[in-house]
């Protein structure tokens, strides 16, 4: 089964190629930057994400690999469902429904990622609004095995976004991240969404 792109989405993509013209993106790197701009209508972002060498490939094949997915947020899960759906049918795990009994000084999007980090430790972790999920998980990758496959992370905001964004970075773990304080769940749900798309198109050509 092939994938078809709505039309306005084939019109957009065409608008954001025009706009964007020469870049120095990889064909799959591309992709995942020109679903982000769409879903954002900011080509700023051209400039923001940032790639680990292969995470595109580790990221494809544990995709076809019916990898669970664990987002952050709801927002992140509903924005990605009808891919998944679409394609793998990938379990997805949402950490703040996951949570159970955050202790004191603990938001419930933290406390739930780490549990799921002991039920899930070698999942696709997607974080799109949380950055104190996103931070808790890289401290737990000192001492975690085995370690996710990869981590999305691009949470949105002022108070420690970019303190976990850059814990992220010094981190080795296979990542997709966008620098300072942009990012979202839309970002998030677009690279993730980009991911399975090309995951997707390489099992049509095989």
């Amino acid at each position: 089964m092939t994938l078809i792109l709505h039309p306005i989405l084939q019109q957009s993509f065409a608008t954001i190629d025009r706009e964007i013209g020469a870049h120095h993106f990889s064909e799959e790197q591309y992709a995942i930057v020109r679903r982000v701009i769409h879903s954002t209508a900011d080509f700023e972002f051209q400039e923001l994400l940032r790639f680990s060498p292969d995470v595109i490939s580790i990221a494809t094949a544990a995709l076809a690999a019916g990898m669970p997915i664990v987002t952050d947020v709801k927002m992140v899960t509903i924005g990605i469902q009808t891919v998944v759906q679409q394609t793998f049918k990938n379990p997805i795990i949402t950490a703040v429904d996951a949570c159970q009994s955050p202790p004191p000084g603990q938001t419930r999007t933290e406390t739930g990622m780490l549990q799921c980090l002991q039920a899930y430790p070698s999942a696709i972790y997607v974080i799109g609004n949380a950055p104190t999920a996103l931070l808790a998980l890289c401290q737990q990758l000192k001492t975690a095995f085995p370690l996710p496959t990869l981590i999305i992370g691009v949470p949105v905001g002022f108070i420690g976004v970019t303190e976990a964004k850059s814990a992220l970075a010094q981190s080795a773990i296979p990542q997709i991240r966008t620098e300072g304080r942009k990012g979202g769940s839309p970002v998030a749900a677009a690279i993730t969404n980009a991911l399975l798309t090309l995951a997707w198109q390489q099992r049509d050509a095989c």
